[in-house]
């Protein structure tokens, strides 16, 4: 192996395993994303059981940059957050959005509704519906519990709304 080889191997190493303990210093914190270009260009995105302040960013940023030897490794580091408009990609992002309106792909189909409940098998949406009387003319206003395993979710996402 050449040491061009090596020493990137040795970078993404040495990189990887400091993003993982300053993230880890905060157990509300998790990583998303983590891409380590072939420029030495990292771009990690993080996400939280709460929302994530600006300054978790900043601090991760700097604890990384205080541990590397910035005189020895030339690279880029961007550190950033969840964007709420992107597909969710990690079942931990559920808990923080209970009360939004998410919109969820299944095999089935796409259901929209407000997330109400989460546990180790699933999720639950809420959605009000408009349904034909049981009795007489006209419609009436319904609230329709929908339960979706983790296993059936291909895609899901806060549905913003306007």
């Amino acid at each position: 192996m050449d040491t061009q080889a090596t020493d990137k191997m040795s970078f993404e190493q040495k990189i990887r395993e400091l993003i993982e303990q300053s993230v880890a210093r905060n157990p509300d914190l998790f990583i998303l994303d983590l891409d380590i270009g072939s420029e030495r260009n990292v771009s990690l995105v993080i996400d939280g059981y709460r929302p994530v302040p600006l300054s978790e960013c900043v601090r991760i940023s700097r604890e990384v940059e205080n541990a590397m030897e910035t005189e020895e490794e030339d690279y880029a580091l961007t550190v950033s957050t969840f964007d709420i408009s992107r597909w969710f990609s990690d079942r931990r992002q559920f808990p923080k959005n209970i009360g939004r309106r998410l919109q969820v792909q299944t095999p089935e189909g796409t259901h929209e509704g407000q997330l109400v409940e989460i546990d180790d098998a699933g999720i639950v949406l809420e959605q009000k519906v408009r349904e034909p009387k049981p009795v007489g003319k006209g419609k009436h206003t319904v609230t329709k519990r929908i339960e979706i395993p983790y296993e059936q979710i291909t895609k899901a996402k806060v549905k913003l709304q306007f």
